[in-house]
């Protein structure tokens, strides 16, 4: 039995569940199933006996016996999201929009036709 010193689960009892190597453990219990440094935990008196890599039905089972309470979380249903309709584009005729496309159409021609001049 251990006690989850740091990140979001601290303070919550858990359980090793598996050595992955030298720095990090696979935890169970009060927190989430997840990898954990070794220096995130403390260790407490209390032994739970489990055989290697246990799932999660027989941790819980375990925590149990010893009437600690473990907060279940269901997984979220998949419901389908509703699709996204494409956006139309709305094409409004302001004389003044017609005014602007064209004057900068106007300026970019004067733009080509005065690099094409030969200088002097």
């Amino acid at each position: 039995m251990c006690v989850k010193i740091a990140g979001r689960d601290a303070g919550l009892k858990c359980v090793i569940v598996d050595i992955i190597d030298d720095n990090f453990v696979l935890i169970d219990g009060q927190t989430r199933r997840r990898k954990c440094n070794v220096k995130h935990l403390e260790p407490l008196k209390g032994v739970v006996k489990l055989k290697k890599k246990a799932t999660h039905i027989d941790v819980v089972a375990e925590f149990k016996k010893l009437k600690i309470i473990i907060k279940e979380t269901k997984p979220k249903k998949a419901t389908e999201k509703p699709k996204k309709l494409k956006k139309k584009k709305v094409v409004t005729s302001d004389d003044n929009s017609d005014v602007a496309v064209k004057a900068v159409s106007e300026l970019k021609k004067e733009k080509v036709s005065e690099k094409k001049k030969p200088k002097k």
